[in-house]
């Protein structure tokens, strides 16, 4: 026990000088780091949030037969493999990065290219739900007439559809 307590001494000693001595060379260099920040910092980085504005539409009252609808599915690519609406394409929603700018850029040229007059989005029905939030976020960024499937792919049935 003493031989414990001798250690325990001894490193809060050499802890002690160690501290001491940093800051008093801190002190000195004259880019040292300051003890306080001198201006505020944010501690915490807000996420922006999809903006734009979407409509619901329910499973049952999609006309799917109108050739002037473009389809995204923004789950993920293993379920869009699984099974997807006929002509979807697969956009899946990361919740943690933006869509990149130049896929963006395809895919409104691909609805251009379409004469499509909606674009609807399905995704995964959960909550939040993925195709609602790949929505919010094409439409925010200039893509008009999005509409996403409330409920998204469990509602659309998918496993019924192979």
């Amino acid at each position: 026990m003493k031989v414990l307590g001798r250690v325990v001494a001894e490193a809060t000693l050499v802890a002690g000088t160690s501290a001491a001595l940093a800051l008093a060379v801190n002190s000195v260099r004259s880019d040292g780091l300051p003890l306080v920040a001198r201006t505020a910092y944010e501690v915490l980085v807000p996420c922006p949030e999809p903006g734009g504005e979407v409509t619901p539409v329910e499973a049952g009252e999609l006309n799917l037969t109108s050739g002037r609808t473009f389809l995204i599915d923004a789950r993920a690519s293993d379920e869009h493999g699984t099974a997807h609406l006929p002509g979807a394409i697969n956009v899946p929603y990361d919740w943690l990065e933006p869509l990149p700018e130049p896929e963006l850029r395809a895919l409104a040229r691909s609805i251009a290219a379409s004469r499509a007059t909606r674009v609807v989005v399905y995704g995964d029905g959960e909550r939040p739900d993925s195709g609602e939030h790949l929505g919010r976020e094409i439409s925010g960024r200039g893509i008009k007439n999005v509409e996403f499937v409330r409920g998204g792919a469990p509602a659309l049935r998918l496993g019924d559809r192979r």
